[in-house]
């Protein structure tokens, strides 16, 4: 199992499923290209990241793997499962979409606003605790919290960046019906950032997936909803029929 983080977060971010999954899966959690402690790749593109993501598996010794993407995350397993389909046994794509700007999102106000803070001279450590927040649902608390805000503050300011610059052109939504590989598309019911409509789109568009909401959560559904998470995905993959540890 692959874990791949999104815009706000770093490897850390995915302990809970990292202690839920080990005993019966290899898992691995990266560092995008430019985050936590992975090198970056210039110029940083879609097409980059999914041969990363190979190139991480080929470094592993693994022909495929269950990839687990969560929002930016979750843009990287899609373009990895249609660069190499291949190396893709299944898709857990959480909280993410088919495209940027569903909402009518003008990109350049997007990215003005995530970057305004560090262009001002703040460090992203000073600003984890109010960006993860203002992403997830009121009562989020505790150590699930805690890790979050952590794994965000392990960004590099040149790598959140240029992630900032790369996320508004994600669109696959011509492309949905290319994928082959399992999917299960789960959405926190309170996500204001990627949506059920988002969800939805996704779940349309891919012939062999299945949509699960995951209530009273918000946009870090597998931070804020471990359990409930955990389950639905362990039984996703449970049925998978060449399933194997």
């Amino acid at each position: 199992m692959l874990f791949l983080h999104g815009l706000g977060g770093s490897r850390t971010a995915w302990e809970p499923q990292i202690e839920a999954f080990c005993d019966q899966w290899q898992c691995v959690a990266w560092d995008m290209p430019g985050y936590g402690e992975s090198s970056p790749i210039s110029p940083l593109t879609f097409e980059a990241i999914a041969d990363a993501v190979a190139g991480l598996l080929d470094r592993l010794g693994v022909e495929s793997a269950h990839l687990c993407g969560l929002s930016f995350g979750g843009h990287h397993a899609l373009h990895t499962a249609l660069r190499h389909p291949p190396r893709v046994r299944s898709l857990v794509l959480a909280d993410t979409s088919a495209a940027f700007g569903g909402d009518g999102t003008d990109p350049e106000e997007w990215r003005r606003l995530r970057t305004a803070p560090i262009d001002d001279g703040v460090p992203l450590a000073d600003i984890a605790t109010d960006v993860i927040d203002g992403i997830t649902a009121p009562g989020f608390e505790g150590l699930d919290r805690d890790q979050a805000i952590a794994a965000f503050a392990r960004i590099p300011e040149s790598g959140f960046r240029a992630a900032c610059q790369l996320l508004p052109t994600h669109d696959v939504r011509h492309r949905l019906g290319e994928i082959s590989a399992p999917t299960l598309v789960v959405v926190g019911e309170l996500d204001e950032e990627t949506p059920l409509s988002y969800a939805a789109e996704l779940h349309t568009g891919i012939q062999n997936s299945q949509l699960e909401v995951i209530p009273g959560a918000g946009h870090l559904s597998p931070a804020e909803a471990p359990a409930f998470f955990n389950r639905l995905v362990g039984e996703f993959l449970g049925s998978l029929p060449a399933a194997q540890p």
